[in-house]
């Protein structure tokens, strides 16, 4: 009897462990934190849904984030794009909705890619045939750093800072 109250206290106390811990993980802050960025541009309500990463001293454009191939322009789940209108991002055709959105920077100019599949992890699962539109859009150094991922609703388009590097998109 004294065996099955001993594995039964055992039971509860490991339970009790393993529920606290859990807890606290809830509790604690991501590293990259989730951010919104939102806004009217051309009639239209735009929201951005992000992870936010930190510079934290490192190289980002070309080193963390390779030139010439598909990122998921944030951390953790792949980046959200919505629009409750039909708009023209660059000169080019978006119907209203919601997308996930990747970039692949480059110097000096970047793909930004709006693709219908949302609710990825980063990349996993991309899948090219399923792009809604892509678009290229100019990429920039800037003189001040910015330690964490932005993006910014501005009145004619969207504009990305991290790092030293900015990309803007016109919306119409």
């Amino acid at each position: 009897m004294k065996n099955r109250t001993n594995f039964i206290a055992a039971g509860i106390l490991s339970f009790l462990l393993v529920f606290s811990g859990v807890a606290i993980a809830q509790n604690q802050e991501r590293v990259s934190p989730p951010r919104t960025a939102s806004g009217t541009v051309a009639g239209s309500e735009i929201t951005i849904n992000y992870s936010s990463p930190a510079v934290n001293g490192r190289q980002v454009w070309g080193v963390l984030v390779p030139l010439g191939e598909i990122w998921r322009a944030g951390a953790n789940e792949a980046t959200t794009f919505e629009t409750s209108k039909d708009i023209k991002v660059q000169g080019k055709e978006l119907p209203a909705g919601k997308y996930s959105l990747f970039l692949i920077p480059n110097e000096g100019e970047s793909t930004l890619i709006f693709n219908k599949d949302t609710g990825l992890w980063g990349t996993n699962n991309y899948d090219s045939s399923k792009d809604a539109l892509r678009v290229n859009i100019p990429a920039s150094q800037t003189a001040t750093l910015e330690e964490r991922l932005v993006y910014e609703v501005k009145p004619d388009g969207v504009e990305m800072r991290w790092e030293y590097g900015r990309g803007f998109f016109k919306i119409d």
